[in-house]
């Protein structure tokens, strides 16, 4: 029978994720239609589990040749117990601790300043962690550069981006693999506040968490904002910022950044969905 609740736990907490929206913490919405045939196939699992246990326990005879079945019983009992502990372990984890919204406190943990940022690193990994989207191990090389044309096409006709929670990611990733495309093009977007300590008192950095396929490839995406005199913000505040993009030579990560030029901000609330998805169908 634990096994039958094991897979009711997993079915109710697909349901759980679901219904409440949760799942977006976790996996890009675009495969949400996994999570939610898992939730079924639990539930079918859960069915089966259930009928099969109640067949177990049918009374029956076993007669005295069964006495030899028990001697090893305590041994089998202490795998079986550590083979549920690790399942429940999710389980548990999920139900009682509540999904935290990534911020500011996690860029500085990890460190925003990291080699891997340049273009040429060998670190996919870190490439895609900081500010630069990548999703150029998900393609051959020519295949990738055939879907980043395809993208400066879309973007590059545009005489203004205005980026969104649909375009996010996409748009930003053009930005960075064409930078000289878009030099003196006007942008608008929002994001979180995020400052390092050895930044200059007028720049800062516009974040988003952003997912490609699941959380285990998240990153933090942006651009580096230059303000034309010093700015009383915070990290973590959620701003709105208009301004003309270029590039430079930014000395803390010794490489060259797209970056915005601003030319008006304010402050806005921060949305209901702070996270921002990669789109593999456009």
């Amino acid at each position: 029978m634990v096994r039958m609740y094991i897979l009711l736990g997993f079915a109710f907490l697909f349901f759980h994720l679901y219904i409440t929206g949760e799942l977006s913490k976790y996996i890009n919405m675009r495969y949400s239609y996994i999570s939610f045939s898992a939730m079924f196939v639990f539930a079918f699992l859960t069915i089966v589990q259930f009928v099969l246990a109640s067949r177990n326990e049918e009374p029956h005879d076993h007669g005295e040749e069964c006495c030899g079945h028990h001697h090893h019983e305590p041994s089998a009992r202490w795998k079986r117990a550590v083979n549920y502990l690790i399942f429940v372990f999710p389980l548990v984890s999920a139900f009682l601790f509540p999904v935290a919204t990534l911020d500011s406190e996690v860029v500085k943990a990890k460190g925003i300043h990291v080699p891997g940022m340049a273009a040429d690193s060998s670190d996919p990994f870190a490439q895609r962690q900081f500010l630069r989207p990548d999703t150029s191990m998900y393609y051959g090389r020519d295949d990738y550069q055939n879907a980043m044309e395809k993208e400066l096409k879309k973007y590059g006709r545009l005489p203004r981006l205005e980026l969104n929670d649909q375009n996010y990611l996409n748009a930003m990733e053009t930005i960075y693999q064409f930078p000289g495309e878009f030099a003196a093009r006007d942008i608008e977007f929002i994001g979180f506040v995020y400052r390092e300590e050895t930044a200059r008192a007028n720049e800062a950095f516009l974040l988003r968490f952003g997912i490609i396929h699941c959380v285990a490839d998240s990153g933090v995406y942006g651009l580096l904002l230059q303000f034309p005199k010093t700015v009383p913000l915070q990290n973590d505040e959620w701003i709105h910022v208009k301004g003309t993009l270029s590039t430079m030579y930014y000395q803390p990560f010794h490489m060259t950044l797209p970056y915005v030029k601003v030319t008006s901000w304010e402050r806005v609330a921060k949305p209901n969905e702070p996270y921002v998805y990669r789109q593999f169908n456009e």
